[in-house]
């Protein structure tokens, strides 16, 4: 089936397999690694941004993409600068390991964009659905409040 889609502010179209997962085509169709599989669990490494939304993309097909526009980690950077977030999360020791923070940082990219000022109650519940094995979520609660505060 043939899809057209934007990915982080360029236009895509291409012929893919009806089941083709949204994750494997920005992998493997458009090389963008950044987002990552966790094994088909609810990790949420596979977190992008979907219309503004963010979604785990091994949960939808790219053919349900067709017509959407597409953040991934990469599609945040702006002419090799990270972002508010990225930065904040590199000088609070929040970057947690290379599966883990893109997930991280896509989610409260959602958060973010719905509430600029969210307690840290908000910011925990929304991290919900994103898990990482390596420490706990302190410093990524105090990378969020960095930019927050402003």
């Amino acid at each position: 089936m043939e899809i057209s889609l934007k990915v982080n502010g360029k236009d895509y179209t291409a012929d893919v397999e009806p089941r083709l997962l949204l994750l494997d085509f920005l992998r493997e169709h458009l090389g963008l690694t950044g987002t990552k599989s966790d094994g088909g669990s609810t990790a949420g490494c596979c977190t992008v941004l979907l219309n503004g939304i963010s979604v785990k993309s091994s949960y939808i097909l790219a053919v349900q993409a067709d017509g959407s526009e597409i953040v991934t980690i990469e599609g945040l950077s702006q002419n090799g600068q990270l972002n508010p977030l990225q930065t904040a999360f590199w000088e609070m020791g929040a970057v947690q390991n290379g599966y883990s923070t893109p997930g991280l940082i896509m989610a409260l990219t959602d958060l973010l964009n719905r509430n600029p000022h969210p307690s840290e109650s908000e910011i925990r519940a929304w991290l919900d659905g994103v898990l990482s094995r390596d420490t706990g979520y302190q410093n990524v609660i105090c990378a969020v409040e960095m930019v927050t505060s402003g």
